[in-house]
Formats: structure tokens, C-alpha cells, sequence
């Protein structure tokens, strides 16, 4: 999934589906799914330091599948930001093997009530990669999004494209979700979240679709220009 078309490289012919129930469309080994128990779905907390607060919500690239919390995107995120001069705390609220219909489900449980400063929200590799309907996905996104419309909080829309293999069919349908829906809800949009990292030695892990503690550091620098630049001014 890199250079427009090489979208969530499957490493040698096999890796398609079954690198997806390995990972990105599996829960994690001993992860529950429901919301309630799951503590990166938490109620985001209100950060105690001044600063703006974020909150990612997502799937295993967030959630910091293979790797370890203080690895994972939202913890380097922050701490990239910090070393800006920016006081952020970014709750991780990313669940390994969600898809775009599960995180409608607990956005407003994730919130808790409280309104961050800004949202990022990367879902919808699991629906691809499973196969479900280019339509279902882009209309539950555009239900989280209009739900954050409502709480006039801002997004980042971390994007995702079809993989070769899936054909040209779903990916006419598929590719175009993000941009249509960044544009309809006036949210800033990385392309390509994992744009930074396919088909990089070191970069992703064995299963050519998770970043390694090397690929995130890429991924934050790749994208932290586009999450300042979408925070609330003052």
C-alpha cells in the first residue's frame, strides 16, 4: 500500500488474509472486545498537564500491535510533539483488529463525555482486507465523523488504500472513501497512514503490514505536521 497503489504490501502471495487475522483483523491475543473491558476503549481521561488533548482512535496501527505501548504510534506521537514545544497528551485509543463498524460503536463511549482538542482515526484496513463492503465502511466513518461534527471536534483522517489483491472493482470503490469524506466533514487527511513504511527493510513487522518501533518513528514524522497544523490555534 505504498506509492498509490502499493497499498499494505503482503509480503510473498500468502500473507493476504491470513497476515490480516494475525493481526489488523484480529483481536490480540487475551484483548476482549467489548468496549467496557478493553482499556485502551476507556473513557478518555482528561490530561492533567495543559496542553492539548487527543485522542486515536483506530486498530492495531494504533493500538501498537507486535510492539509495546510506550512504541506505539500515540505515545511517540505525543512524545514527538512534546519535544515541539507542544504539551499534548494523546490517549491510545486503539483496538487491534477493529474495524469501521466497531469503532462507530464505542466512539462515544471512548470520549466519555469529554472533548478533546482533536481526533485522529485510522479504521477501515480491517473491513478491506475481510473483504467487507466499500459502502458499509464509508457510511460508518461518516458516522463517526458526524458524530465529532456535532461535538465540533476536529479530525485527522488517517488513510487507507485497497491492497492489490483485492481488484480494481473494490478498490474504485474503496480508495475514494477517505478524501470524499474528508472534504464532506472538513477534516485534515494523511493519504496514506502506513505510506512511510511499506516495502521498507525494518520498517514493518514479519507480517509486512505492522511498523516496527523504527517504522512508528517514521509513521510520526510522516504525520505530525498535519496533526499540528489540524490542533485548534490559541
Amino acid at each position: 500500500m505504498q506509492v498509490l497503489r502499493q497499498v499494505q504490501v503482503m509480503g510473498a502471495a500468502a500473507l493476504a488474509m491470513t497476515a490480516l487475522l494475525g493481526g489488523c483483523g484480529q483481536k490480540d491475543a487475551g484483548a476482549t472486545v467489548s468496549a467496557q473491558d478493553s482499556a485502551v476503549s476507556a473513557p478518555a481521561a482528561v490530561p492533567q498537564a495543559k496542553g492539548p488533548h487527543i485522542v486515536a482512535l483506530g486498530d492495531s496501527l494504533l493500538a501498537g500491535y507486535g510492539i509495546t505501548p510506550p512504541e506505539a504510534y500515540p505515545a511517540r506521537l505525543e512524545a514527538a510533539l512534546r519535544a515541539q514545544g507542544i504539551n499534548a497528551t494523546v490517549t491510545n485509543a486503539g483496538v487491534s483488529g477493529d474495524t469501521t463498524a466497531d469503532g462507530l460503536a464505542r466512539i462515544d463511549f471512548t470520549l466519555g463525555g469529554q472533548k478533546p482538542d482533536l481526533v485522529l482515526i485510522s479504521l477501515g484496513g480491517n473491513d478491506m482486507l475481510r473483504g467487507l463492503s466499500p459502502q458499509q465502511a464509508r457510511a460508518n466513518l461518516d458516522g463517526i465523523l458526524t458524530k465529532l461534527d456535532e461535538k465540533k471536534i476536529p479530525v485527522v483522517l488517517l488513510g487507507m488504500m485497497a491492497a492489490p489483491n483485492m481488484g480494481a472493482a473494490y478498490a474504485k470503490a474503496f480508495d475514494p472513501i477517505y478524501p470524499d469524506l474528508a472534504k464532506k466533514h472538513h477534516a485534515a487527511l494523511v493519504p496514506l497512514f502506513v505510506a512511510s513504511i511499506n516495502g521498507k527493510e525494518g520498517m514493518q513487522l514479519p507480517d509486512h503490514i505492522h511498523p516496527t518501533p523504527a517504522g512508528v518513528e517514521a509513521m510520526v514524522k510522516a504525520t505530525i505536521g498535519t496533526v499540528k497544523d489540524a490542533l485548534p490555534k490559541g
